[in-house]
């Protein structure tokens, strides 16, 4: 297995999502991409029930995606890329054996 330098500081994820619009596969499919890449720097990770056809990704009370804005949901690997923009840094992916 390999070392993970511990980061200095985790980050806040939160995915807003229309319960009503049933778009909780979608929630699960990008915290999931994020938990497997990332994990090793997000402290927290929670689901916010929505409505009205919100889909929202924001990272320590920055939204980096936003179906409204986007007028569709996130491409595969999309969220992955915005969450690399938003550390201002380049991060490694968290290593798989």
């Amino acid at each position: 297995m390999t070392d993970i330098p511990l980061q200095a500081q985790k980050h806040t994820v939160s995915i807003e999502y229309c319960v009503p619009c049933d778009y909780s596969q979608q929630a699960l499919a990008v915290s999931e991409a994020l938990v497997r890449d990332y994990q090793h720097l997000i402290d927290r990770l929670e689901f916010v029930m929505g409505s009205k056809g919100t889909f929202d990704v924001t990272v320590d009370d920055t939204v980096i995606f936003s179906k409204a804005e986007q007028k569709r949901f996130p491409e595969d690997g999309e969220v992955l890329e915005l969450f690399e923009k938003a550390m201002g840094r380049q991060v490694e992916k968290y290593p798989r054996d």
